[in-house]
């Protein structure tokens, strides 16, 4: 039998995530505070639900992709949440990006009426999401991973199981310490490039071949230099992601003087007014410091 899924929060990413489970054939109940996205996917064959608590009643997984972790609990755990439509059995997944101790008190709770939770934050941005080839990092019960495995094949290409629950999300701040360390780095390299006198493009054709090269440095510059700065994945975001990782790092005594660094070039981009672009628009801070503005379809 069919598993029927349950998807509650469709921004940037959850919307196309949320399509690719509907394209590759699961029964798909939808629910979202802003309706568009809601009638999108039921013109395309979901079922459009008003509550999390009738989404639940309707699935046999549940996913959630949420903006922080009060917000995961409210829906989760508050009036009208999938807890009140839960039943034995269920398996309950969030692909939100919150803190790990949030991610195992859910769990917890949930396991109390026989749920079985998941923590499967994702890493990939829009272009990843919208491609369904996300790098999904699972923590939770490894028989419910078993079983939504079929479902995480529909939205991502890299899936991990990394232990138990809040692996995912400790695997997650991990992950986020690379992508601010590589975004900021980019923004620098670029830019010392450019005031340099010498053409960025030209640099990142000839660094990418080398030891340089990542996922940042093969997808980001071609958008900077088109002038795009709309977001793959908001800086605002990026910044509450960093703000786990600090958090994280103090529960555990572990040093992350770099992160820490990062996070204020991101917090300086949020008071600069840029906190709804992309997180490689951090750029911006690094160009304000050089007093020198990256040339576009430079070539």
């Amino acid at each position: 039998m069919q598993l029927r899924v349950g998807y509650i929060g469709l921004g940037l990413m959850g919307k196309s995530m949320a399509h690719n489970i509907l394209k590759a054939g699961f029964p798909l109940t939808v629910h979202n505070r802003s309706r568009q996205a809601v009638l999108e996917l039921v013109q395309e064959g979901a079922m459009e639900s008003f509550s999390p608590r009738d989404v639940a009643e309707a699935s046999d997984v549940v996913f959630t992709n949420l903006p922080d972790s009060p917000d995961v609990e409210m829906v989760v755990l508050g009036k009208d949440g999938i807890i009140e439509g839960c039943r034995s059995g269920m398996v309950f997944i969030d692909n939100s990006t919150i803190k790990p101790e949030t991610a195992r008190h859910i769990a917890n709770v949930l396991s109390e009426k026989g749920v079985a939770a998941l923590d499967a934050p994702v890493s990939g941005g829009d272009v990843g999401a919208k491609a369904g080839t996300l790098a999904i990092m699972v923590g939770g019960p490894k028989a419910a991973f078993e079983q939504a495995l079929p479902i995480f094949e529909a939205i991502g290409k890299t899936i991990t199981y990394v232990g138990e629950s809040g692996a995912g999300q400790v695997a997650k701040a991990c992950n986020q310490i690379m992508v601010a360390a590589q975004m900021t780095a980019m923004g620098e390299l670029l830019i010392l490039a450019q005031k340099s006198g010498v053409d960025p493009r030209r640099v990142v054709e000839a660094i990418r071949g080398g030891a340089a090269q990542c996922w940042s440095l093969d997808v980001k510059p071609q958008r900077l230099f088109s002038g795009e700065r709309g977001p793959g994945f908001k800086a605002y975001m990026m910044h509450k992601d960093l703000g786990i990782v600090l958090d994280t790092a103090r529960t555990y005594g572990v040093p992350v003087p770099t992160t820490a660094l990062n996070t204020q070039l991101y917090e300086a981009m949020l008071q600069m007014g840029m906190k709804d672009l992309d997180n490689s628009a951090v750029i911006g801070v690094i160009e304000h410091m050089a007093s020198v503005k990256l040339l576009e379809n430079a070539s």
